[in-house]
């Protein structure tokens, strides 16, 4: 986490966010009665939760998953995925992927931190790698894999009054989940979920400031 902060840093409430107590979420926050097995085996993953600088102040890279995906076609996702034997853990990870899938360079991204990991419905236990873009950044979306790269204003995703609670069936029970829909995209499960505990801790540190 750099040292200081510059005068009117536009991210300085994600940085004294990420300086205060936070805590594991999951994808079973919400959900009553479930009692997870405690000899499950999670699998490491990490994602980047990169901020680059646009027109109404910073936004979040975002991308869609190519529709013709095995898994979760269509969603809405960061950049990243699981960590892989060459990597030296969730950071690394997340940088590899974000190079891969939306073609981010690792050495224009400055990391700020890491959140509190996410346990997934799938079995990934993620964690959140918080980053700023230096300077321009053109996204090139993996062929097969990213259909689209896009950003959301970090003001959108960053007030907790943009989240609500949405349910689906899953498995044979209705499964609440957080959504923060932003214009044509459907933000919802881990990614909201992820951001939502990002909003919660600015929020937090807006209150005690």
């Amino acid at each position: 986490m750099p040292d200081t902060l510059a005068p009117r840093d536009p991210l300085a409430p994600v940085i004294r966010a990420l300086a205060r107590p936070g805590r594991p979420s999951s994808d079973y926050d919400l959900a009553r009665g479930i009692t997870l097995p405690a000899g499950r085996v999670l699998r490491a993953a990490g994602v980047l939760v990169a901020f680059q600088d646009g027109p109404r102040g910073p936004e979040v890279v975002l991308t869609k998953r190519s529709s013709r995906l095995k898994h979760h076609p269509g969603q809405i996702a960061f950049p990243g995925g699981k960590v892989d034997p060459g990597d030296e853990g969730s950071v690394d990870a997340a940088l590899r992927e974000a190079e891969e899938e939306v073609g981010l360079p690792r050495d224009r991204v400055e990391v700020l931190g890491v959140m509190p990991a996410h346990e997934t419905v799938t079995g990934f236990v993620v964690t959140p790698v918080l980053a700023r873009i230096r300077g321009a950044f053109m996204p090139v979306p993996e062929a097969g894999e990213v259909e689209e790269v896009f950003t959301v204003p970090l003001s959108h995703v960053g007030n907790p009054a943009r989240y609500r609670i949405e349910h689906r069936r899953w498995l044979g029970v209705q499964r609440p989940y957080w959504v923060a829909p932003y214009g044509p995209y459907y933000i919802w499960g881990a990614t909201a979920r992820m951001l939502k505990a990002l909003a919660d801790r600015m929020a937090e540190d807006a209150d005690h400031g």
